[in-house]
């Protein structure tokens, strides 16, 4: 399937172009005034995040999800890999029939894009593409970028809306209605479902998993309480450590379209558990170069259980960092409302 624009992207740019439209020419033109600092300052903030929210947007569309490489084979005789992910069925090793090649681990076959796909997510119809290994974070930071527009666009359409009904601006309001009308029926299930988007991958990523691989595990869950056991998650590295596999090793590039982290091919990393610890004693980390086809592994024995003081101090100054942006965004918007006292 090519990648590209269809009648599904069309209406989202359509939707994206429409609203920026409306927030900076109806909205904050009607309540601040273009002309003043409280409106170009809106107008020049409302405009960086719609910028990165098409950038990502494209990205995500023409970013090739993840090929599998031809010179992939399984080595069941590697003494260094000894997890490999097999059929539920028979318990042979993973092979595409459609494709006519061994599966890696948590890759899927799309029937939509016809081919195999690395840490295959899902299958997006509103960007026409597969969302996997390769535009994982882009697609992310997208949906990210998308709820802090819509958000920002309902909050200036509401400061709009009441500004004209202080003022008694009736009969101008009235040219506008249509675009009042249609950018709040776009805006509020828009801000919800996206909201709900971003909340579920944001728990997907903190457990290292796909969409995937979630009703995977359910089912496993259920098989391994059927049966006495305790199921865990082979690809959960710890809160932070599972961040940085999709987001990368910079917390200053995780609102960025950046993902140099990304190997060429694929990257497993395992965590190894032992029945006598609570958490993982050791990872394995199994690398794949798809340009040369050469097999990368490196073991690491852990120190510690669980997240670790490292992880969890690492968490608490990313949170840290979060909070005081978001304060800092607030008390600008609040200071933008205060000093817009304009007719």
């Amino acid at each position: 399937m090519k990648r590209g624009f269809s009648f599904s992207v069309t209406v989202v740019v359509s939707t994206i172009v429409f609203i920026y439209y409306c927030t900076v020419f109806v909205f904050i033109d009607r309540w601040l005034g273009l002309m003043t600092s409280p409106g170009i300052m809106n107008a020049v903030a409302f405009t960086g995040v719609a910028f990165m929210c098409v950038l990502n947007y494209a990205f995500s569309i023409f970013a090739d999800p993840g090929r599998v490489p031809s010179s992939f084979m399984p080595d069941i005789e590697d003494p260094e890999v000894s997890i490999h992910e097999i059929k539920r069925k028979g318990g042979d090793l993973r092979f595409c029939q459609k494709c006519s090649c061994f599966k890696p681990p948590r890759a899927h076959h799309c029937r939509v894009c016809k081919r195999c796909i690395l840490r295959m997510d899902h299958h997006c119809i509103w960007i026409n593409n597969c969302v996997g290994h390769a535009n994982y974070k882009v697609f992310f930071v997208f949906v990210v970028y998308a709820v802090i527009a819509c958000i920002y666009s309902l909050v200036l359409l509401v400061g709009s809306l009441t500004n004209d009904s202080h003022n008694d601006k009736q009969q101008s309001a009235d040219s506008f209605r249509m675009a009042y009308v249609i950018s709040g029926l776009l805006l509020v299930p828009l801000s919800v479902a996206l909201s709900v988007l971003l909340g579920w991958h944001i728990y997907l990523i903190l457990q290292n998993k796909t969409t995937i691989e979630y009703h995977e595990g359910v089912r496993a869950m259920w098989l391994a309480e059927k049966g006495g056991n305790v199921y865990k998650h082979p690809y959960d590295l710890g809160a932070f450590e599972n961040l940085t596999t999709v987001l990368g090793p910079s917390i200053f590039c995780w609102i960025c379209p950046i993902s140099r982290h990304i190997v060429h091919g694929f990257a497993i990393t395992i965590f190894y558990y032992d029945e006598g610890f609570l958490g993982a004693v050791a990872t394995h980390t199994w690398l794949h170069d798809s340009h040369n086809g050469s097999v990368v592994t490196r073991i690491h024995v852990a120190s510690d259980v669980g997240f670790g003081t490292t992880s969890m101090v690492q968490i608490w100054s990313s949170g840290v960092m979060f909070v005081l942006g978001f304060s800092f965004v607030c008390r600008f918007t609040m200071l933008s409302i205060g000093g817009s006292d304009c007719d």
